[in-house]
């Protein structure tokens, strides 16, 4: 494509179709014509028509097109950013979260906050982890970056609530204790391997 064409911005060069090609009605007589024309053609019974054949159709053939919320739910994309979700280890059930701060320190919406502190066997312990969903913007930078996929965006987005205190409860991103065999696993650093239940067996700090 030359220079020219592509600085032409009339890109159908002159192949518009026009598909109301009849003036409007501009007087209250032209209005009333247009209206008894209509009804002649019976155009409002062909209206009708369409519209008890679906019905027909939804009530007695289960031929439903919507979708009966929350009762039932659309499926989502596999790359969805729904609200966050803090994975455990499945061998212990303790937070996979090592308290690093990249996920606080990347995020660009400052919404993270995380507040750590060295237990007595000299290791870091995540004391306070929150995020404001009323400030995240669901960019999924913090998962990204998280070394040990701890922090992981889940399938869950009925996040409304009257006040802004239940935005930031660290209780509804945890993955309960008896949903940890269910937890859906991500590829990546941290992740768990393949062969994990004989490394398991063998000793919970072999990887």
């Amino acid at each position: 494509m030359s220079l020219e064409k592509l600085k032409d911005r009339n890109i159908s060069m002159g192949d518009y179709i026009n598909v109301l090609e009849n003036d409007y009605p501009k007087t209250p007589w032209e209005q009333f014509k247009q209206v008894s024309k209509r009804s002649v053609k019976l155009e409002l019974f062909g209206g009708l028509k369409i519209v008890w054949k679906m019905m027909t159709g939804a009530l007695f053939k289960n031929e439903m097109h919507t979708i009966q919320y929350p009762i039932e739910k659309a499926p989502l994309g596999p790359r969805y950013r729904a609200v966050h979700k803090l994975l455990g280890l499945l061998e212990s059930g303790e937070n996979r979260c090592i308290g690093c701060g990249l996920c606080e320190k990347i995020c660009i919406a400052d919404c993270i906050r995380m507040d750590t502190k060295i237990d007595e066997n000299s290791r870091k312990e995540v004391m306070e982890y929150t995020i404001n969903m009323g400030r995240c913007i669901f960019c999924g930078y913090c998962a990204e970056v998280c070394p040990e996929l701890a922090i992981v965006h889940g399938g869950r987005y009925e996040n409304a609530s009257e006040q802004r205190a239940h935005f930031v409860l660290k209780e509804d991103l945890l993955t309960p204790l008896d949903k940890l065999a269910q937890q859906k696993e991500y590829p990546g650093f941290g992740a768990v391997s393949p062969d994990a239940d004989e490394k398991i067996k063998k000793t919970p700090l072999s990887y």
